[in-house]
């Protein structure tokens, strides 16, 4: 009877620990850089830029290129690669906010907007692809889902280097301090006003209603109910915020849609 124990419990560890492997790095929009780097590294991930390689008779460069801006079209790819491993090492998980360039550096933030539906997103680059059909970009399922075109394949987009949280992830990950940047301002990465961004999640004539929602909203960080007078009638509306910069308010927003309110939207004060 012991033997027979002891054969359970080693089955059982095996099995546990093959279920740990199969799982990929965890969704980590929204945590901070160190946090990110925390976790990459636990699931098996590392910083690399990597040597210029060829593939399908092409030659293709990697390099910390945080001026990247590219119009193309993107693809996405799901279960054929769910679990298996990326270009730096972590486990791809198809319902995680991730995607794979070909050039860009492992790991980096990028924005991809949907030039065909004005759908814009902040996504972690993880992995290597696409190669076919000059594609720009492959992202996870779960991203296409979020763009609005995982049923049609593949879409139009620009995809963009987001360079501080680029350059912020990969100290993280090397165990270096970042370099503040000061020289850029003509983009909203860089708020030299006293503009403040916040995600509207919904409004409400009745308070309990707003109520419930910031309870429910307050695991994405501070949630607050506002009033506002419109037209004589009164209106609650339960936002997240404030943010000092967009790219902040993006990352909720994302993870606020992601939690199933749909029509969540950024607004400035």
């Amino acid at each position: 009877m012991n033997h027979l124990k002891l054969y359970l419990l080693s089955l059982f560890c095996v099995v546990l620990l093959n279920a740990c492997a199969s799982k990929g790095t965890p969704e980590l929009t929204g945590l901070s850089p160190q946090a990110q780097a925390i976790a990459i590294k636990q699931y098996g991930g590392v910083y690399k830029v990597g040597s210029p390689y060829k593939i399908m008779g092409k030659w293709y460069y990697p390099a910390e290129d945080y001026n990247y801006s590219e119009v193309g079209m993107a693809s996405w790819y799901g279960d054929d690669f769910h679990a298996k491993k990326t270009a730096n090492g972590e486990r791809y998980d198809m319902n995680t906010l991730t995607a794979a360039h070909r050039t860009l550096p492992l790991p980096s933030i990028v924005r991809v907007t949907n030039l065909e539906n004005g759908r814009s997103l902040v996504l972690r680059v993880n992995d290597r692809g696409p190669y076919a059909k000059d594609r720009i970009i492959d992202i996870s399922k779960r991203g296409a889902q979020l763009l609005g075109y995982q049923t049609k394949g593949v879409t139009k987009v620009r995809v963009e280097i987001l360079p501080e949280e680029s350059k912020a992830l990969k100290a993280a990950m090397l165990g270096q301090t970042p370099v503040p940047s000061v020289t850029k301002t003509s983009s909203s990465r860089y708020n030299s006003t006293n503009t403040a961004y916040y995600v509207q999640a919904g409004s409400f004539s009745q308070k309990d209603l707003a109520d419930n929602l910031n309870d429910r909203l307050s695991r994405f960080g501070s949630s607050r109910v506002f009033e506002a007078y419109v037209d004589g009638a009164t209106f609650y509306r339960v936002r997240l915020g404030p943010y000092s910069y967009e790219e902040e308010a993006v990352v909720t927003l994302n993870k606020v849609r992601n939690y199933g309110i749909y029509d969540a939207r950024i607004v400035r004060d």
